[in-house]
Order: C-alpha cells, then structure tokens, then sequence
C-alpha cells in the first residue's frame, strides 16, 4: 500500500501475524522485569502458534498453515526466562528438506510431488494421519504427565516442556479411528480428558466424544474409548467443530452451518488442492445445540438456533433447569477468510474487512424441559468482539460462572490490543491496552487459597507492532485489569502473534511432566 493511501484501520497492524520466525531461542533469555511477579506465581506458560510463513522462496497462503512455533515463558521467584523452537511435524521436517512446501495445508496447495502417483492419492484419502498435514499449531493440552501440541488433524505431538524438544509423533487413528478432533479437549479436574471429533462407527461417520482415562505414570491413549456418539444432521456434510462444551450431565455439541464436504474433500485431495476448499457455509441453514448424555453416551435432545459461525466456546453449564452456552459468535465464517495473507494484507484497503470479524461473545439459555427441536435465541453477553476466551477453567469449566477474559476481535476498535474481562452477570466490561500492543489469549492464574472467582492474575504474551524482534509477558490483576508487573525480552528474531497455550504451575515441574 502507498504510503500516501489512507488507511480503513489506522490503529490495527495486522502485520504481528506475518511475522517469520528466523531464529529459535534454544538457550533461555533472561527478561527484564518491571513492577513486582507476584511470589506466589510460579510455573510455566507454554504457548503455540504461527511461526514462519516461508519455506525457501515459497510463503503459504493462510495463517493456519504458518510452522507451529512453541514458546515458553519459565516464572520462578520473580524472574523470567524466554525460549522458542518449531516443532519438528513430518511436515515441518519434508518442507524444511525440500526447501519448498511439499505437504499441502489448510489454504496452501503444495508443489506437485513427481514421486507420488495417482494410486499414492488414492492411498492416501484411507490414512489421513499420514497423508494430511500434521502441523499442530494451535494449541497445547496435558495428557496425565505429558504436554501434547493440536491441531485439528488425527496426529498430535508430545513436546517436553522445559525444552520444547519434539519428542513424540501420536497417530489417533490408531486409537479410536479418529478422523479428525477439536483442537481444543477437556481436562478434568481427576486428569481425566475428553474430546470431540469424527470417526467410524460400525461403517458410519459419526461424531464422537472420545474419552482418555487418566493414567498418572502411562498411556492414555492405549485405554481410549467412545462414550458418546451422533450421525450429524447431514451424513456427507459434517459440521465443522473447533470446540465443544462439556456440563455434569452433558456433552453440548453446536452444530453450526459450516460444513465439511466430504465428496469434495476427497476429491481435493486426490487434486492436491487445499482442504478449505471443502467448507462450505449454508446461511439458510439452522444452527443445532445437541445435548448427548454424559450417562448413555445417546442423544438426549437438541435445539435449534439462528444460522452463526464460532471458533470458540466459552463456557457450558447446568442451572435451575436450564443449560446456558456461552460462545464467541459471528453471523457468518467470513473470519475464515480474514486469515488469508492476502486478506490480512489488503485489510487497510478492504472496508469489509471490519465486519468480517465482527463477532459478539452470546448467550444461549436451553430449557431442559423444552420440548427437542424447540428454538432458541442468542442474548448479547457484551457489545466488544471477544476471542480466545478463557475462564477459571479448574474450577469453573462446566459451572455456573461469572467471568471470562478474552483479546478484542474488533479491528477497527480505538484501540484493537484490548484484554477484556467480561462480567456476564452484570455486562460490566473491564479492558486493558497500551498503544501500539497485541496481547495473546490471557491465561488466569488463581491466588492461593483463592475466595472469589476472579481472585488471581492474568498472564498474556504480546508482541509490538514498534518492535518486531521482541516479546513480553505481561501480569494483569484479574479483578482490576491493571498491569503489576511484566517481563522483557528482546529476541534475536521476529516474534509472531501466537494464539493458545497452557500454564503448568511449578508443582508440575520437569520432575513430574515428561
């Protein structure tokens, strides 16, 4: 863009998302530290995240197919060490060989591969876990004593979490025949985790909740099982689920009008084509909120709602003979198309680029004794676009809950870098910002001995658009949203906008998680 063309969002850079990682940070960097850590803060922040959007002279087309890079942020007795290194996928490792994108991705067609035959292709649609990208750049999930890295394919990553080592390649179709999975599971409060996604069920797709019992000292995965099942409402077009919600009595599944088209992602991928373009949005179509019993695993009813699109769920739970689903929603999935390079590149000329990520955190209350198939209407929880929430999920996950925090989604805000805390009993919004700042999701921390929900700290890392070759984390009191302390870190490379992560109190230090 000329430099004499006005800009549509004169206060966003977008550009903290386009930033390639050059260098890893391997040996721990010593932060520089304003105001006071707290004393009693002490563990670990991983993050995950896009990483490089170049291979040799070749760049991928979307943000969701940048190279997961993982970051951890070490708080010990006031100090704070920084370190990151990508993960060693299959993918990341033939793209790194090559020098070019072999492997195709989320929006991104690979070169054609001249080993690989039409017959290959064919091959490859009945093994998915091998054939489709494993770049598992979203998020970060426990597993007993192991830290795992999603993404939305089969194959996950077990990474140590002191030195970000890539040290295991886990395969889920080899478990429970999981096609696919949420990127975002459940941990439960007796380590036990579940999760969401496709699989084949007597010769039928199906949408699973997949159970891993917890096993303190070994496999999971060995004794994993479905507890849940459901046909989805259109056999050959599965609604696309980025997450679920889970209350004492129910798995709560929004089937959203995105849908996954089977036949075309088959033929995609035998073309070598790019698997976004197998989702499709049908504005005409309701959105279902199917509630499977946690007792039988069966269906036990499911509503319906106005057509919208979500990432992310913010919270499930029982009250009073009602189920409420709080979600980040937005009336299309136009925010998928936001994540284009292209898109994010031309958004300051784009006057739709806005509303393209227009999306408003909402409230869905469900009469439990409303008859199935009744509708329901979303209530606005609050008028700022919210993303990446999070809770006081240890002990609120599930349960009637207060608040939640979450980073703006409103790209032509006064200030787009906003932390928000939400208050959904009152609507009340607390915020904090500084010019020029884009923090990532914040983690809450509770205090010890905690008596109120909002009773300890958030930690978010974030990035400056004045100073691509640095990172900080910050500690914002959770019930004042006002900073009280940060640590610095200047980087031998650029530092990109990350997007999900962990925090692994010291009591879970390298001693107990591999």
């Amino acid at each position: 863009m000329a430099q004499t063309e006005k800009k549509l969002y004169p206060n966003c850079d977008a550009n903290v998302w386009l930033r390639s990682c050059e260098e890893e940070v391997t040996e721990p960097l010593e932060g520089k530290i304003t105001g006071e850590i707290p004393s009693w803060l002490q563990g670990t922040l991983l993050r995950n995240g896009p990483g490089s959007l170049k291979v040799g002279s070749m760049r991928f087309q979307h943000l969701f197919d940048s190279s997961a890079l993982l970051h951890r942020f070490a708080i010990h007795d006031g100090s704070v060490t920084y370190q990151c290194r990508f993960l060693r996928s299959n993918t990341f490792k033939k793209n790194r060989a090559a020098d070019r994108i072999v492997v195709t991705e989320f929006g991104t067609k690979a070169v054609p591969d001249p080993c690989h035959t039409i017959f290959d292709r064919v091959a490859a649609v009945f093994k998915p876990g091998e054939s489709l990208s494993d770049n598992a750049m979203i998020s970060l999930y426990p597993f007993g004593d192991e830290m795992y890295a999603f993404t939305e394919g089969p194959v996950i990553h077990r990474v140590d979490p002191v030195t970000l080592d890539t040290l295991e390649r886990k395969n889920l179709m080899n478990s429970v025949a999981l096609v696919n999975h949420t990127s975002h599971p459940h941990v439960m409060p007796n380590g036990d985790v579940y999760n969401l996604g496709m699989s084949i069920v007597k010769g039928r797709l199906k949408h699973v909740i997949v159970k891993f019992p917890f096993i303190e000292k070994g496999d999971m995965f060995a004794n994993a099982q479905i507890v849940a099942s459901v046909k989805p409402k259109w056999p050959l077009h599965p609604s696309y689920m980025h997450t679920f919600g889970i209350t004492d009595n129910f798995f709560v599944m929004v089937e959203q009008p995105l849908s996954v088209a089977l036949v075309s992602m088959v033929k995609n991928q035998l073309a070598n084509e790019p698997l976004a373009s197998s989702l499709h949005w049908y504005p005409d179509h309701e959105t279902h909120i199917i509630l499977l019993s946690r007792k039988d695993g069966n269906e036990w009813k499911r509503f319906r709602t106005v057509p919208l699109f979500f990432l992310h769920i913010i919270n499930c739970y029982e009250k009073d003979g009602e189920l409420v689903v709080d979600l980040c929603a937005y009336k299309d999935a136009k925010a998928l198309d936001a994540m284009y390079i292209q898109a994010i590149e031309t958004m300051q000329s784009n006057a739709d680029y806005a509303e393209w990520f227009r999306g408003r955190p909402k409230r869905i209350v469900v009469p439990l004794d409303a008859p199935s198939r009744s509708r329901v209407e979303p209530k606005l929880l609050a008028d700022l676009g919210c993303e990446t929430p999070r809770i006081h999920y240890d002990l609120y996950n599930g349960r009637p809950y207060r608040y939640f925090y979450a980073i703006s989604s409103d790209v032509d805000a006064a200030n787009p870098g906003l932390v928000i805390k939400v208050d959904t009993l009152t609507g009340i919004t607390k915020t904090w910002c500084e010019p020029d700042s884009y923090p990532s999701e914040p983690i809450f921390v509770p205090s010890p001995n905690a008596k109120d929900e909002d009773e300890g700290v958030l930690i978010s890392a974030v990035v400056s658009s004045r100073e691509v070759r640095s990172v900080d984390l910050i500690v914002l009191d959770a019930r004042t949203m006002l900073e009280i302390a940060r640590a610095q870190f200047i980087t031998p490379s650029e530092v990109p906008k990350c997007l999900h992560g962990w925090f692994l109190p010291e009591r879970q230090s390298a001693a107990t998680i591999k």
